[in-house]
């Protein structure tokens, strides 16, 4: 624990903030894994949190880029703070849908392709963050707890992971 302590204290932020960039590319190679390899096509509500993550993924890396002092680093920890609070609101939306009774689930709208060609922007967002019976379907799971879930808990973990890069002691 000494030991990691320690690391902490003598780590510059870049290279903390580069661990927060590459954390959140190994989670969309897993993504891509479960898509690609898996077959598990992702819903509206997955693909809201995707530009999220790419969001996140881009403020880490200019972080990391930037390497701020202690005004930017707290700049960069409220919009990274931001960004998972978005995140983790799509998230426990996702969860509640995926929890509704089978008679309430939201019934399945057109694909977010036909959506982009034939609506415009403001009300395929407007259809992405309501969800859809797509939405409701639980495929992988690990450890008892599906995608929505995972992903809510990184963004509690890369938002947390911000806060404590903006306040922790530097020598």
């Amino acid at each position: 624990m000494v030991e990691l302590m320690t690391l902490w204290r003598t780590l510059s932020n870049r290279w903390l903030y580069l661990a927060g960039a590459l954390v959140i590319g190994g989670l969309f190679g897993a993504a891509l894994y479960l898509q690609y390899m898996l077959h598990q096509e992702p819903c509206p509500l997955c693909m809201v949190q995707r530009f999220i993550y790419i969001a996140l993924l881009v403020l880490f890396v200019l972080a990391a880029l930037h390497n701020p002092k202690r005004l930017g680093t707290k700049i960069y920890a409220a919009l990274i703070a931001f960004c998972s609070l978005s995140g983790l609101g799509v998230a426990v939306r996702h969860i509640w849908i995926q929890h509704l009774p089978k008679d309430e689930v939201p019934a399945c709208g057109p694909g977010l392709d036909y959506m982009l060609d034939n609506f415009p922007l403001s009300e395929v967002l407007k259809e992405l963050m309501h969800g859809s019976g797509e939405c409701a379907a639980k495929g992988w799971t690990f450890l008892t707890l599906g995608i929505p879930e995972w992903s809510l808990i990184w963004y509690l973990l890369l938002g947390a992971w911000a806060v404590m890069i903006s306040v922790r002691q530097q020598r």
